[in-house]
């Protein structure tokens, strides 16, 4: 839910004024999500298909005229951001409340700057 907020916040702030629609930005934040957790256990993500799709998504976000750039990678950076903490290896000591707390807090962040931004 985070991802989806943070594509869509992503969506807003580079492109204002464009149409948008799809979960695509939430799409780029679980495979973002995904990478930082393979690449957190010690697998490259670019030697497992994960990687190598995520990979050839983000060219194709890049080198497509009309696809959000905003919205995927703001949905990747919000995506990774989450997973990160909620992923984190068991050396990190994060609290459980934290795997919660986090997607909750982003999510009520992207909302925020959204609506600060629609406002003026």
């Amino acid at each position: 839910f985070a991802a989806l907020l943070g594509g869509s916040l992503g969506a807003l702030l580079l492109s204002p004024d464009a149409a948008t629609g799809g979960a695509s930005g939430a799409v780029f934040g679980l495979m973002a999500a995904s990478v930082i957790g393979v690449g957190q256990r010690g697998v490259n993500p670019l030697r497992t298909g994960l990687g190598v799709t995520f990979a050839i998504n983000v060219l194709f976000t890049l080198a497509v005229p009309g696809v959000s750039v905003g919205g995927h990678f703001g949905g990747a950076a919000i995506g990774a951001l989450v997973g990160a903490l909620t992923l984190a290896p068991r050396s990190w000591r994060v609290p459980a409340w934290a795997s919660v707390a986090v997607p909750l807090a982003v999510s009520a962040a992207c909302v925020a700057i959204a609506v600060a931004f629609v406002q003026g």
